[in-house]
Parts: C-alpha cells; sequence; structure tokens
C-alpha cells in the first residue's frame, strides 16, 4: 500500500519544489546462474503437447484420470495414433520462424505413453500404428536449426500398474503401507529419465506433475543430482518438488512481476495443450503478442502451446499464429532477446523492456498511441529516439521542466503514422547513460 500511495503521489511530487531525488525504484535483477542465461535471454519457447490423445481429441490424460471415459476407452486411442505426416525438420523451421529460440516436447503424460523407444512402459513404437521413435527425429531438427531442445515429462504414470494412484477417485495402494511397491515405480520413472538424458541430453528438463507427491517421496533431490551429473548445464523447471531453476506459472499472466528472477508462463493458444478440434477458442496472434509483450515486460519468458494431430499435422491456426508470431519478433527482436524487465507502468501507461547494459529503453505501444507518449520521472537525456523496423525518427522533446526543481520534466515523444505496428509498435530511447528514474518519499496526506 505504501508503494501505491507514492505512485499515486508521484505526480502532485514533481510540482512541489521540496521533492527531492531519491534511489531509483528499478530494481536489479538478481545474479542468474551462467547455465540459465540463455534461457533468461530466450524469451520465447514453442510448448509441444503429442500423444494418442489427439486421436479423438479428448484432454489429455485427465479425461480418464476425471472420469469423462474410461481408461480403456482412452488407451483405444492408440489404435489410431499414426504420425503418418510427422516432419520434424518442419515442425522446428516454424518453430525458428516464430521467433522462438528453444522448444519443449512432451516424451510422456501422466497416461504413461512414450513417444520414444522405452524400453519401459508403454511406448509408441511398440504399441501404436507409428511405430517409430518421435523424439529422435525432433530432436535432431531443433539442433539443426540451433534451438535448444526442452523435454517434458510426467513423474506421474497413471496407468502403471506400481503407481499409487489411477483415477480421482481411485487408489492402488498405500505407499507407506507397500514401500516395495513404490520403490518400483521410482525405479522406473528414474530409468527413464536416465534414458532421456543419456538418449537425448536435453537442454531444458520440464518435469510436471509433482504434487501427487512430496520431494521426499519423489527423491527430487536425487533425481536433480541426476540430472546435472549427466549435463552440469541443463536446467530444470520449477515442477520437481521445491528441486528446479525457476518458476513456471500457468495459462493466467502475472498481474505483478513473479519473485523468482528467472519465470515462464506456459500458455495455451486455445483452451487445451492437447488437439482438441471441438476447441476454436483461440487467442488472436494479436491477442498473444500483447500477452508476450507483458510477459517479457516483466522479465519473463511465454512458453507456447500448440497440440499437433495425431498424423503429425498441425491445425493451420496454429501454424498462422506462429508465423504471426514471426512477423513480429523478427522486427523488433532487439527489444525481446537478451532485455531485461522494464521500468515501473508509474512512468509510462505501456510496458518496457530495457537493453541489458539498461542504457536503451523499449516501450511497447498497444495499437495507434494517442498525438503524444509521455515518460515522467526519467532523469536520463534522450541521445536518440526510433522506431523499431522503422526508418522513422521519433520526436521527443522535455516539457514542464522547472528550473528550481530536481524532479525531471515531461518527456513527450510523437510517433509518425508511417511508423505504427498493425499490432504493437515498439519505441527504442537511446538514453545517456543506465536508465535512471526520479523518486520521491511523499508525505502522507492530512486533513485539519
Amino acid at each position: 500500500m505504501k508503494r501505491l500511495l507514492a505512485c499515486l503521489a508521484l505526480g502532485f511530487a514533481l510540482c512541489s519544489p521540496a521533492a527531492e531525488a531519491a534511489s531509483p525504484p528499478v530494481s536489479t535483477p538478481a545474479a542468474i546462474p551462467a547455465r540459465l542465461q540463455w534461457f533468461a535471454d530466450a524469451k520465447l519457447g514453442i510448448f509441444i503437447h503429442w500423444g494418442i490423445y489427439a486421436v479423438e481429441g479428448t484432454s489429455e490424460s485427465w479425461s480418464f484420470f476425471n472420469g469423462e471415459t474410461t481408461h480403456e476407452q482412452y488407451m483405444a486411442q492408440r489404435k489410431g495414433f499414426t504420425a503418418a505426416h510427422y516432419d520434424p525438420q518442419a515442425w522446428a523451421d516454424l518453430i525458428r520462424r516464430s521467433g522462438a529460440r528453444y522448444a519443449v516436447m512432451t516424451t510422456r503424460h501422466h497416461d504413461g505413453m512414450a513417444l520414444w523407444n522405452s524400453a519401459q512402459g508403454m511406448n509408441v513404437v511398440k504399441d501404436t500404428p507409428a511405430h517409430r521413435d518421435l523424439i529422435t527425429p525432433f530432436v535432431k531438427a531443433l539442433r539443426k536449426d540451433k534451438l535448444k531442445v526442452g523435454l517434458y515429462y510426467s513423474l506421474p504414470d497413471w496407468s502403471y500398474p506400481d503407481y499409487d494412484i489411477f483415477t480421482r477417485k481411485e487408489k492402488r495402494y498405500d505407499i507407506v503401507k507397500d514401500p516395495a511397491r513404490w520403490q518400483r515405480y521410482r525405479d522406473y520413472f528414474q530409468g527413464q529419465i536416465r534414458d532421456i538424458a543419456n538418449r537425448f541430453n536435453p537442454d531444458l528438463y520440464w518435469f510436471d506433475g509433482d504434487w501427487d507427491h512430496s520431494a521426499e517421496e519423489w527423491q527430487a533431490a536425487k533425481v536433480r543430482q541426476m540430472v546435472l551429473a549427466h549435463n552440469p548445464n541443463a536446467i530444470i523447471n520449477s515442477r520437481l518438488a521445491g528441486y528446479g531453476d525457476y518458476a513456471t506459472p500457468e495459462q493466467g499472466l502475472p498481474v505483478y512481476r513473479p519473485a523468482a528472477p528467472v519465470w515462464e508462463l506456459c500458455l495455451t493458444t486455445n483452451m487445451s495443450w492437447g488437439y482438441r478440434p471441438s476447441d476454436n477458442d483461440y487467442k488472436t496472434p494479436g491477442q498473444l503478442i500483447r500477452i508476450f509483450v507483458d510477459t517479457i515486460s516483466m522479465g519473463g519468458n511465454l512458453l507456447m502451446d500448440i497440440g499437433p494431430r495425431a498424423d503429425g499435422t498441425i491445425d493451420p491456426r496454429q501454424v498462422n499464429i506462429l508465423e504471426q508470431f514471426g512477423r513480429w519478433t523478427h522486427k523488433n527482436a532487439e527489444a525481446i532477446y537478451g532485455s531485461v524487465a522494464g521500468i515501473p507502468l508509474d512512468y509510462v501507461h505501456a510496458p518496457t523492456t530495457l537493453s541489458a547494459d539498461r542504457k536503451t529503453l523499449y516501450i511497447f505501444l498497444d495499437g495507434r498511441p494517442n498525438e503524444d507518449v509521455m515518460v515522467k520521472g526519467l532523469n536520463n537525456q534522450v541521445v536518440r529516439a526510433r522506431v523499431l523496423g522503422s526508418d522513422a525518427a521519433v520526436g521527443h522533446r522535455v516539457i514542464g521542466k522547472l528550473s528550481w526543481s530536481k524532479a525531471p520534466g515531461l518527456l513527450d515523444l510523437t510517433i509518425p503514422d508511417s511508423a505504427l505496428d498493425p499490432v504493437v509498435t515498439v519505441v527504442a530511447l537511446d538514453l545517456d547513460g543506465p536508465v535512471s528514474l526520479f523518486s520521491d518519499e511523499p508525505k502522507p496526506i492530512t486533513s485539519n
């Protein structure tokens, strides 16, 4: 509340001769471990949920877990999972064109069907008409396109006979009463993780389903040590029961910047993770780009999901979203990759990012802005103002600067109509040094 009052009072304080500059309210990002730096710089990843659930377009794993269908009916979908038109290089090329710097593909969801030739449990090679390993060629295609490889793995396998939980209403056994059976399951899932490490050596492990058990029950510390022993540079998402490297909010864009120094919003393009032809509730490319802008303005990444069909083709609507992202990300790459969180919205009514050296401020303007865009409280001088992806210069001048006040005036920006982007326009302000913002400590308002 104190911070909110300070922000509300800032406009009045700027006119006060007693206003004094205080420490800039721009927080310096916490030190990021070297192995996470590529991830923090990448900003955009593509999530891929693919599995037998695409055959009938059911909810991935959850449809049988929640009783929408029986387990037998759900697993019958494997007979229709052909991957007949799967082109992993075309997938990777599309992802690269979108501007994403990494991808995360499901190797096994909660239903237990592995997408590679796992020696343990079910897999698409021996249990579906696909009859081939689907992970290996995609990993090779990503690396050919110089994209980082992320692999999703579900800790629970609701189909596996030695897993304690079967459905929301059915448990197979109590792990406390039957520890030997639980250990057999741990040997199974940890063996699969070891196999993933040895076969694919992913840059990123995206675990899921840790809510079913505690860190001790999963042996999460052991799993982390096993992953890093194989590849000390691998990074792990937060869903390893507290043993991950970065936070993973899901679906809802955070209102405030998460406390974690490195984080990633995972988000569907419609309402479903996997392919569901009945789900036509797609977000528009413009809406998704605006969500992306808000995410990176708070220092996060967006992991945007697509769900291929059972034959390996991708819905044209999802292709269009990725292509539209590519148009915008390539135009505005300077403001995206390697950037850090921007300045508070109190200073300009738009999301922002900063260059790594904090000497360039990028302002993201939605749609057609008003005649003038105002930035308040900027102590710096603007060396140059420009629109990314355009040769157009941005008019800029300081208005309302009072000689007797330490407070800066208002920076007024005029953007030429010819330079506006149809979705989000990015203005770059090259500053005379690292960004410095004016602030003060307002006095409480009292009544007589």
